[in-house]
């Protein structure tokens, strides 16, 4: 007899995975319906697949015990950037490169410590998924490929999903399947919006002279831009939407594009691998319908400026995870799940606001030249690059979770521990976590003790500048509580119980064992690693193409050469 899985997971790329791991480290039983039975789509394995993982989703892998193998020929970096003389890649707006040497990292001192997750850092999109997919088999997710979802149907007491001729039953259902979702569709949830001005382009191609186009990002005179991220991988974007997505991209008809906005006679001699996009914006209304929910590009799309998209559906699955799982198992506190859409809805509208004004910058109108010029000033100035970087990474995110220390609504720091470890090693359970600074009683220690295992309690070696005593951290690493007063456990008591219903919640919360940094089935057709501090690409006979990722790349001894 097979057993109804609680949660269903229709999506099986990173967000989905994410979600499913979440899930899965608090014993919900979860199974992942995937639509494609093929393996991975070329392009992610490839230069064309690099993708800027930012800081909290650095911070989140780092947690779970999966920075290693997100990074395993990395040194990862202990700080945040030294300013140096000269220029530095730190990111762009629209293509308007942001030198690192200018920005004010010093403005994160008081909610960012030092460590192993303080900067972002990049993989192809084929590894991130690699390494998501060993941990959720690794908490025995079972993944079930080649399933197209045709309906969805959901009643009072659980979900129903149709795979043609296939059911599956489940008391929830969370949609992770893209922009185009059939989840969001089925379950009649608006997608609300802009149309696109642009289309992009993300080409892997054969030039006859590649060195007549600049190198690194490049914005145009007539508006749009082009991005040359070597002799053969070039992103394009052309205000012109007349192209037909569902076609394939021609050498001849990116020829054209290429030679509209660099005004060079650039010959395309093949199209080796190529995809298009737009600028289309648009969020769901809403996150939850009934026992519907929806996550990543399902519930929100963005043009592909920064992998913001990729980010802000990690976050979307970091934080679904733990409320739903508290659902699931029945201590959830009442409005606990509402707080999803509360926390989550907000932030992607944000990243939307904050595209959106690229997109305006890339106009081929006066207005567009105009705010592109402001734009271009402001990031000549430290506060406008280190507002910028700030957005960017993800150093600025802050919930709004109610009145308190300015670390509330913020993701917890790295403090080093009394035990010489550090606070992000001891998150990997998803549990509430109680900070403590200084010295605690014995009859504190004994009924925090009491709680477990909803809360885990951590002392932290020495004291906390601002005069904080301690702290509580939900188990998607966010600083639910901070107090300065000393503690005493009703005051805890009274934080958790926000969240989660005591004292259901220490009889039905648990976790799933489970080893980090010990995935041995990760299989990645190429090894990489990529600088956290951007740099650059080195082409044919060693031309620079400055602002762009530096990827050492080895290829398996059975590749072509």
């Amino acid at each position: 007899m097979t057993t109804n899985p609680e949660v269903i997971i229709v999506g099986g790329g990173a967000v989905g995975l994410a979600a499913a791991c979440e899930l899965a480290i608090k014993n919900v039983s979860v199974t992942i319906l995937e639509r494609e039975s093929g393996p991975a789509a070329p392009w992610k394995n490839e230069k064309l697949g690099f993708r800027e993982l930012f800081v909290p989703a650095i911070e989140h892998l780092y947690r779970r015990g999966l920075l290693n193998d997100m990074f395993r020929n990395e040194e990862r970096p202990q700080t945040m950037p030294e300013k140096k003389g000269g220029f530095e890649f730190a990111g762009h707006f629209a293509g308007m490169m942001i030198n690192g040497n200018d920005v004010n990292y010093s403005h994160w001192d008081d909610t960012h410590l030092p460590g192993p997750a303080c900067v972002p850092g990049s993989s192809t999109l084929g590894h991130i998924e690699n390494v998501l997919r060993a941990r959720a088999e690794q908490l025995k997710v079972p993944i079930l490929t080649g399933k197209n979802v045709t309906g969805i149907e959901d009643t009072d007491s659980g979900v129903k999903v149709f795979c043609g001729e296939e059911t599956f039953e489940a008391q929830y259902l969370v949609g992770c399947d893209g922009g185009r979702s059939t989840i969001r569709k089925k379950a009649g949830i608006p997608f609300i919006g802009t149309e696109p001005e642009f289309t992009g382009y993300a080409v892997h191609c054969k030039l006859d002279n590649p060195f007549l186009l600049k190198p690194g990002f490049n914005r145009c005179p007539n508006g749009g831009l082009y991005i040359m991220a070597g002799p053969q991988h070039i992103y394009a974007v052309d205000h012109d939407i007349s192209f037909d997505r569902d076609q394939e991209v021609t050498a001849e008809h990116f020829q054209k594009v290429l030679r509209k906005l660099s005004g060079t006679n650039v010959v395309v001699e093949q199209v080796v691998l190529a995809s298009a996009f737009t600028d289309r914006c648009r969020q769901a209304e809403q996150y939850r319908k009934g026992r519907v929910f929806l996550a990543g590009d399902a519930a929100h799309i963005y043009p592909p400026f920064s992998a913001q998209g990729l980010n802000c559906g990690y976050i979307d699955a970091v934080n679904l995870g733990w409320k739903l799982a508290a659902l699931v198992k029945g201590y959830a506190t009442p409005g606990l799940i509402d707080t999803y859409q509360q926390e989550q809805h907000p932030m992607a509208a944000r990243v939307l606001d904050w595209v959106r004004a690229q997109i305006v910058t890339l106009r081929p109108d006066a207005h567009g030249r105009a705010v592109g010029n402001v734009m271009r000033e402001f990031l000549y100035t430290e506060a406008g690059v280190t507002y910028c970087i700030g957005r960017q990474w993800g150093l600025d995110v802050r919930y709004e979770i109610g009145e308190g220390h300015k670390l509330v609504g913020r993701s917890a720091l790295d403090y080093e521990l009394d035990d010489g470890s550090r606070l992000g090693t001891k998150l990997g359970a998803a549990n509430f976590t109680l900070v403590a600074f200084g010295d605690c009683s014995s009859e504190l220690t004994s009924s925090v003790n009491e709680l477990n295992p909803v809360l885990g309690f951590c002392r932290a070696k020495g004291e906390e500048k601002s005069g904080l005593q301690g702290v509580l951290v939900r188990p998607d690493g966010i600083v639910s509580w901070a107090s300065a007063d000393a503690l005493n456990i009703e005051t805890i008591k009274a934080s958790l119980e926000r969240w989660v219903a005591l004292p259901a919640a220490v009889e039905k919360f648990e976790s799933v064992s489970y080893e980090a940094n010990q995935l041995s089935n990760i299989q990645t057709p190429l090894t990489t690693t990529v600088r956290s501090n951007i740099g650059r690409v080195f082409g044919k006979d060693g031309e620079k193409y400055t602002g762009l990722p530096t990827v050492v790349t080895e290829v398996p001894a059975t590749a072509d050469a």
